[in-house]
């Protein structure tokens, strides 16, 4: 009998080995990320859809935990405010959704992380200019072609892979390795 799932499986295998041939550059856009939020700067993060989910992962992990118990850091997402959500959509456009927000919140030296499976859809695009010109540092974790979002982010991340499925599965990788250095750096630190 022929198993879908199995299927699905092969087919992350094969997204995972392809994706590994970028250790270096994941190393480095973590290691960017560690830090920054050790250093006590914001991490802000959106996404659409089911990035959006990956987005609010992240944030909650920080604030939260991953693993272990440590203090709190700085982590926010954009995607979570209903009320700034429907009143910047309402009022200005949902393309400025993220990008208002980063102009309100967002310090020099803070980072936005944005999620996204093609790279293309405007309101991230706004975000990543807006977080441009407020001197944060700008991270993309993305799928396909890294659409426009690519050249816009200062570290970009591409899952080569055109199933949003695989890639979000692989963002979610990303981000737990994210977490994960975070808190072996907090547990070296405290010795």
């Amino acid at each position: 009998m022929h198993s879908s799932f199995t299927d699905q499986c092969d087919e992350l295998v094969a997204v995972l080995q392809r994706f590994a041939a970028q250790s270096a550059a994941v190393d480095a856009l973590v290691d960017r990320i560690a830090e920054a939020v050790l250093a006590g700067q914001t991490l802000f993060t959106c996404g659409n859809g089911g990035s959006a989910a990956d987005a609010i992962h992240l944030a909650e992990e920080l604030v939260g935990r991953y693993r272990s118990d440590r203090r709190p850091l700085a982590g926010i997402c954009l995607n979570t405010d209903v009320g700034a959500l429907t009143c910047i959509a309402n009022d200005f456009g949902y393309e400025q959704v993220f990008a208002r927000q980063i102009q309100a919140l967002g310090r020099p030296g803070d980072l936005l992380v944005i999620f996204s499976t093609s790279g293309g859809s405007p309101n991230l695009l706004a975000a990543l200019r807006a977080a441009r010109e407020s001197g944060l540092i700008t991270l993309a974790l993305l799928g396909k072609d890294g659409g426009s979002a690519r050249n816009l982010a200062d570290h970009s991340l591409v899952v080569p892979s055109d199933n949003s499925a695989r890639i979000q599965e692989v963002h979610g990788l990303l981000l737990h390795a994210i977490c994960e250095e975070l808190e072996q750096r907090l547990q070296r630190a405290q010795g």
